[in-house]
């Protein structure tokens, strides 16, 4: 591995012109000198790498508890090993952003197991699922980006916990931090009958070359990937740092078209493509340029401004591709088209779906992800009783069995439905994903996990016979992380005045939301709040309004989009 980059290594990296030393403090970017720390995360990262906090955790924190644990690796490099520590029970929503980091701290972590391109065996899974009942109180989520994580961790069980499961091939490298996270791809790689081009080489070679390299250990913020040659485009590539998407040149044939520069969070932005058509075989060293010029140029003077997009929101594409090509590649890109439309409205491969090689594949859905450890160990049994070894995440927070013969299809579906796992669920089953929420997370204003539970079943009563495509993205803060800006209601979590004039808990409401499909952010109305328990009521309402109004094959998103704001209220 690459030792942690130096200005003076930074230097060198770079092309002569660029090698200067400016006296002002700028935006915290290496390559244009500007190398003292300007926050105090950058301070502890420039201190000591946070891939080095492993053998703390190994040989003192796990030895001798909680407190002897160091505040920077407690709040800071502990990350980089998939550990965050979670909100202590009993701290209501309206305290969230008023207590100091210590006071909202538990003494239990969430564990986050990193799942590069949502690929699992039988026996990863089992091992996911004896770590959640042994160690993890049997907590166990699927997250919306093919991760899965646990919660009640001890510190004192942590380094067996990693025994458990690199055992297996699993890891918690850089599941969190300021590094390259966990490389999403799409969950049908190398089996669908439609597939354009297999990425899985790519995410290999890429965590192979990088993960857990010290040479993009230290970014400005995290960095996102998603590699997919699917034309269902099931990636979420429009809001990621980096996203490679099948596509055909008319020439050169099936390779990826690169995006660059998207994210969610306060300041949403989507990705740009940089108009350029990459092979295979060129994917790791485009995704190490482009990684590079976050490390030298990005912005560390300030968190709230340190991811890509904003560095692509000031340089845009063009200027971007020059310095990755000059600069970094060393050769020129070969321009390309942009992907089609999806295929398809759902993305997610929930149902029963032919492979290549004449078996199926069967996605089902969990209720917003959340699943408890002995039900994983069920789910693995249950696809080793009908001839699968492999399993997929989905970034829908979903699940998938592959290798399913002919005769097996039925059977399969059967067992999971007596899991209460639907292979053909409700549109809102199928639609509603939920980041942690209160529950667990230091940020959180609202209950999410609970609340989207219960909403699925409310909905299915209240429109039995409801069967368009909808996304109901509930958070529980404004942070994004169940993408609320993209869903067709995107529920941002808050404290609200009910009735009475009493605050409790609600959402501030996003509507007409879309990826894929004309991507762009959802819709704000002034004052469109509604309380939790005014939540099934609304949508309802306004579901009904959609079906009144829309015209013939009309999404969701683009009717909210045009209809009077009455309708939607």
């Amino acid at each position: 591995m690459a030792s942690t980059p130096t200005p003076d290594d930074a230097a060198a990296r770079r092309p002569a012109a660029t090698r200067k030393v400016t006296r002002h403090r700028g935006e915290g970017q290496w390559a244009m000198g500007h190398f003292t720390p300007l926050n105090a995360n950058e301070q502890f990262k420039k201190d000591d790498d946070g891939l080095n906090v492993r053998t703390r955790i190994e040989t003192i924190y796990s030895q001798r508890g909680f407190d002897s644990i160091d505040p920077a690796d407690l709040r800071g490099r502990m990350r980089w090993w998939g550990l965050y520590t979670q909100r202590k029970a009993g701290i209501d929503g309206g305290k969230t952003a008023i207590l100091e980091p210590h006071e909202l701290d538990d003494e239990h972590f969430m564990l986050r197991v990193r799942i590069d391109g949502g690929r699992l065996t039988t026996a990863q899974l089992r091992a996911i699922g004896e770590v959640s009942e042994t160690y993890a109180r049997g907590t166990a989520d699927i997250t919306d980006r093919q991760n899965i994580q646990l919660h009640w961790i001890r510190i004192e069980d942590v380094p067996a916990i990693w025994q458990k499961l690199e055992a297996v091939g699993l890891s918690t490298t850089e599941a969190c931090g300021d590094c390259p996270r966990v490389i999403i791809g799409s969950p049908v790689a190398g089996i669908a009958e439609d597939e354009i081009i297999d990425g899985s080489w790519a995410v290999d070679e890429i965590h192979e070359r990088y993960i857990g390299d010290k040479e993009f250990s230290n970014l400005p913020r995290k960095f996102k990937t998603a590699i997919s040659g699917s034309p269902v485009q099931d990636v979420v590539h429009e809001i990621n740092d980096i996203a490679f998407v099948g596509v055909v040149h008319p020439e050169h044939g099936p390779g990826f078209d690169v995006w660059v520069g998207g994210g969610l969070s306060t300041n949403p932005r989507l990705a740009e493509r940089l108009g350029a058509w990459v092979p295979l075989e060129q994917v790791p060293d485009v995704w190490a340029g482009v990684v590079g010029i976050f490390r030298d140029y990005g912005y560390r003077r300030l968190r709230t401004r340190a991811r890509l997009k904003f560095l692509m929101a000031d340089w845009g594409p063009e200027k971007f591709r020059q310095i990755l090509e000059d600069d970094y590649l060393k050769t020129k890109l070969i321009d390309g088209p942009a992907p089609a439309e999806p295929s398809t409205r759902w993305r997610d491969h929930v149902g029963v779906h032919p492979q290549q090689d004449g078996n199926f594949y069967v996605g089902f859905a969990p209720r917003v992800g959340r699943i408890d450890g002995p039900t994983l160990a069920k789910i693995a049994d249950v696809a080793a009783a009908h001839g699968s070894d492999r399993l997929r995440t989905t970034v829908e927070q979903k699940m998938i069995i592959l290798d399913v013969a002919p005769d097996q299809v039925e059977p399969l579906v059967a067992a999971l439905d007596a899991l209460d796992f639907q292979v053909r669920p409700s549109s809102f089953r199928r639609g509603t994903i939920a980041c942690t929420g209160i529950e667990f997370c230091k940020l959180a204003i609202v209950e999410t996990k609970g609340r989207g539970h219960d909403l699925i079943s409310d909905l299915e009563k209240r429109l039995p016979d409801f069967d368009q495509p909808i996304s109901i993205n509930i958070n529980g803060c404004p942070n994004a992380c169940a993408r609320i800006q993209t869903g067709d209601f995107g529920l941002k979590g808050q404290l609200v005045l009910n009735a009475e004039g009493e605050q409790v808990e609600g959402f501030q409401v996003h509507l007409g939301g879309s990826l894929g499909f004309e991507a762009g952010f959802g819709r704000k109305l002034r004052g469109l709040k509604v309380t939790a328990a005014e939540l099934p009521d609304y949508i309802e309402r306004v579901l009904r309004r959609f079906e009144e109004e829309r015209t013939d094959d009309e999404r969701f998103a683009e009717w909210a989009l045009r209809a009077d704001e009455g309708a939607l209220k």
